[in-house]
């Protein structure tokens, strides 16, 4: 399938692909969460939303992009499971990468099997975000050599990543005044490249989420996507930011269920709690109303929009992790217990606030970002 044949696709297939990425989650994603939240990782489940058509809506055509059928199915598979609406945020962005770019052989080979789900892969981009705000320094270096750079260093966080996995780097060219960064996109297995599986989570350890070593690894001319990066960061930053919002919306639709859950039985005494689900449904659906309209213009390029992105993914993170809390609550001891969903949504909850970039981080942006 082209690049063209998607973008017909998607115009023509909306609610198909709707209805064949929710009977996704119900029937593949449901029975597996417990196991996930073990440390599977969902690759047959990824594989399917990919046929589904779940990463290809949100793929730029020129300058116009609508994130909001993306954001939708995200949420859809995080009302079961964040983990995996996190993969599949991370194969969204590399998708999103891809097609934002200006490398049109790099999209036609790899970009469409991205959004296929054929070839699965992740985003890369943790430490160069927070290297942007000030938080950390770019831990990938690389010189310049006949056909590409030559790259070294490492990258601690990088999820739904396999031996065989594609996903985004930014590296700095050493020696450059000012700094010269670029970004691209790397195979796990290329020679010099080591995937080390060294994290213990208390939740999400079914993402796939792998330490990257980079000894000397040639990235060819032809998987660049930037250079200089800075132009193309204007370009993709708010849609990285804001398609992290489905897991967001996913978490507290779950929590609100959970709290319906239980009324019957619990209604008389949980009705003295501060945060009933009327609460949170009338959030979410504020909530829902901004993402979606934000999601319509994610290549706007002011920075009263960026404040709006940031503002929103701000404000999902925390409405996710005060449903969870409540939820718990709500549910009470029965939600309490080993295989209890209560608890679980609320290890997952948490790292809808630490993922980059995470509520500290938000913060520090909204108060550093320019007004207009």
């Amino acid at each position: 399938m082209t690049f063209q044949d998607m973008l017909d696709k998607n115009s023509a297939e909306p609610v198909t692909v709707a209805a064949d990425v929710a009977d996704v989650a119900a029937k593949d994603l449901a029975p597996l969460v417990r196991e996930i939240d073990q440390g599977l990782y969902p690759r047959d489940v990824m594989r399917a939303f990919g046929s589904a058509g779940a990463y290809r809506t949100h793929l730029p055509a020129g300058d116009a992009a609508d994130l909001s059928q993306t954001i939708s199915y995200m949420a859809r598979a995080g009302e079961q499971c964040t983990s995996t609406a996190f993969c599949m945020w991370c194969q969204n962005a590399l998708a999103w990468y891809i097609f934002a770019s200006d490398n049109t052989a790099l999209k036609e080979e790899i970009g469409t099997r991205v959004a296929t789900g054929e070839i699965l892969g992740g985003t890369g981009l943790s430490n160069p975000m927070k290297t942007f705000f000030g938080i950390e320094s770019m831990k990938l270096k690389a010189r310049r050599t006949e056909g590409g750079y030559v790259v070294k260093g490492a990258l601690p966080w990088v999820s739904n990543v396999e031996g065989d996995g594609y996903f985004g780097i930014v590296f700095e060219i050493e020696g450059a005044e000012p700094p010269h960064r670029v970004m691209a996109i790397a195979h796990a297995s290329s020679p010099g490249v080591k995937i080390v599986e060294d994290h213990d989570f208390v939740a999400m350890g079914g993402t796939a989420t792998v330490a990257v070593q980079f000894r000397d690894v040639l990235i060819e001319d032809g998987f660049v996507l930037a250079d200089p990066i800075e132009p193309y960061l204007q370009r993709i930053r708010a849609g990285f930011v804001l398609m992290q919002c489905g897991m967001a919306l996913g978490m507290v639709k779950s929590c609100i269920d959970l709290m319906h859950q239980v009324r019957g039985q619990l209604g008389h005494v949980n009705s003295y709690l501060d945060q009933q689900p009327e609460d949170f449904e009338a959030a979410l659906a504020d909530l829902e109303a901004e993402v979606f309209e934000l999601a319509k213009t994610p290549f706007d390029p002011s920075m009263a929009y960026f404040r709006r992105v940031v503002t929103a993914r701000l404000k999902g993170g925390e409405a996710a992790m005060d449903a969870a809390h409540w939820a718990m609550l709500h549910q009470g001891a029965r939600g309490y217990v080993g295989r209890g969903a209560a608890q679980r949504r609320l290890r997952e909850a948490y790292f809808i606030g630490i993922v980059t970039p995470a509520t500290k981080q938000l913060k520090k942006m909204l108060a550093e970002l320019p007004a207009e």
